[in-house]
């Protein structure tokens, strides 16, 4: 690749686009990534320290919304219970004027910009705006209710209490939330946890910006360069190199990091591309700091990390409340599926246990999300002695493992419906990728040798179904074009997610089970 020159323009999609053209090629594979790589002790170490999870605050905003409208409603009925003023206003009333009021309130607050970190932080700073916002939301209501059927000041008079009663709450209740947001910061439950990839002086500065900034949620776990002590140091800004861009891929696998931020100047187009070839497979944001590039582009082309402005290159797919949105539709298609194919289960147990010796169910150990590994149930399908748990020798056809039940089972898919206690567990979800034995190959060759990017699919949580099965990939993998094709239905399926996507695939499913061709 050319390096920039200054005026130029770098164009992001271009350069994602650049990146995605290598996920089902399968050519030009560097390096064996179906074997993890090991991380120095000390890497690990700092691993350790962040394998737990934290509280997203875009989740945690969305909670504190949800209680603000229904704490301001029950007020409100509470109020108009004991205090009601003149009028004889039905309760069904009185909870329509309640919920204008309230979601009236929680859009002003929003307005307000009072929904931040920075904001909440804040006990008594931006309490005018909040108070306002209140204010504002109570005498809208009063003033539509009373164009509509008319009003006096003593009916006014007894939205008082209500007034007064709904400022002391969200003063108390936003001076609760302050001292919980900096107590959780301090402790760091609610952080976003970056690394910084590339050292040196770009890497030294923007830490020095980001630890000057006032609410600084970012807490820095490390930093990964592959260039050696000369031109990058193994300390900057009283940061740690722990490895490579190769181990921090393993390094990212071990924690729950929330970002990647490349610190390269725009003009490092090549590098900053052979980067991106190797990350793009976390299920993490990466994002190119821009804050040392004269070149600048339009204020919406940039996100911001506090006031320093970044390039988003690839987002965390299904994040936040896409999350538990999705946790939703699983959990109640889950309950709604067990109900109705429990005889089916209940036959499928009978019938393995009557024809052959062993346990009705089969375990197998799988990737699953991050490249975790996950036990996935089965019925089992074949002779115990036979089976084979690391899936590295394929089911083929006319396979004498395989038994008469076994075969009928696996053909109609009966074999994965126990695969739904995996989802109601949380390892799978009802539509995803499908989740590979540990051990699975083409040709003798591992998936990841085959296809460059291969690791990708686990950037989400895998499921019982997917677009790939759907569409006709299912079966044994006895070519490398079959798990090429696999991957790319499954990466398509990762950038284009939605709820109504699950829910075409879910639908669809039994109707392209009927086709058992490669199915034995």
């Amino acid at each position: 690749m050319n390096k920039l020159e200054k005026g130029d323009q770098f164009d992001v999609e271009a350069l994602r686009k650049q990146v995605s053209d290598i996920e089902v090629r399968g050519d030009a594979v560097q390096e064996n990534s179906s074997d993890p790589t090991e991380i120095n002790p000390y890497a690990r170490q700092i691993a350790e320290q962040f394998r737990d999870g934290t509280h997203s605050p875009a989740i945690i905003i969305g909670q504190l919304r949800l209680l603000e409208f229904l704490a301001l409603f029950a007020i409100a009925l509470t109020i108009h219970y004991f205090w009601p003023g003149e009028g004889n206003d039905s309760m069904l009333v009185r909870a329509g004027m309640a919920v204008i009021a309230s979601a009236l309130t929680v859009i002003g607050l929003q307005l307000a910009d009072t929904y931040t970190i920075p904001a909440l932080r804040a006990k008594l700073r931006l309490m005018p705006r909040i108070v306002a916002a209140w204010t504002i939301a109570l005498l809208l209501t009063v003033g539509l209710f009373g164009l509509i059927r008319g009003t006096t000041w003593a009916m006014v008079d007894a939205y008082i209490p209500r007034f007064v009663a709904g400022a002391l709450f969200l003063a108390a209740e936003r001076f609760v939330v302050a001292y919980g947001i900096r107590n959780w910061a301090r402790n760091g439950i609610m952080e976003r946890r970056a690394v910084i990839v590339g050292g040196g002086e770009p890497a030294k500065d923007l830490i020095r910006i980001l630890e000057q900034q006032d609410d600084n949620d970012i807490r820095i776990c490390g930093i990964f360069d592959d260039r050696g002590e000369k031109r990058s140091p193994i300390m900057v800004a009283g940061y740690p190199k722990l490895g490579t861009v190769t181990e921090l891929v393993e390094f990212v696998r071990l924690t729950r990091i929330d970002m990647l931020i490349i610190a390269l100047p725009l003009s490092a187009e090549a590098r900053i591309y052979d980067l991106l070839k190797k990350l793009w497979v976390l299920p993490v944001d990466i994002r190119l700091a821009a804050h040392a590039n004269r070149l600048r582009f339009r204020p919406r082309a940039y996100s911001h990390v506090g006031s320093v402005p970044m390039l988003d290159i690839f987002k965390k797919p299904i994040r936040d409340w896409d999350s538990v949105a999705k946790r939703g539709f699983d959990i109640f298609f889950t309950i709604v599926a067990l109900a109705l194919l429990w005889p089916i289960m209940v036959a499928t147990a009978i019938a393995i246990k009557a024809t052959s010796q062993g346990p009705i169910f089969f375990m197998q150990k799988r990737h699953g999300f991050n490249n975790e590994i996950i036990n996935v149930f089965k019925f089992r399908s074949m002779y115990t002695n036979m089976a084979d748990p690391t899936g590295k020798a394929a089911v083929t056809k006319g396979d004498l493992r395989v038994t008469r039940v076994g075969r009928f089972i696996r053909k109609t898919s009966i074999d994965e419906l126990p695969q739904l206690f995996n989802v109601l567990r949380g390892d799978l979800s009802l539509v995803g990728p499908r989740p590979h034995a540990v051990l699975a190959q083409a040709r003798d060759r591992a998936f990841g040798d085959v296809v460059e990017g291969y690791f990708a699919r686990h950037r989400v949580k895998p499921g019982v179904t997917g677009w790939a099965q759907i569409n006709g990939w299912r079966g044994e993998v006895d070519n490398d074009e079959k798990i090429k094709f696999r991957t790319a239905y499954d990466l398509y399926y990762i950038e284009n997610w939605s709820l109504w996507f699950d829910l075409k695939i879910l639908f669809l499913t039994p109707i392209r089970l009927l086709n058992t061709e490669n199915a034995y």
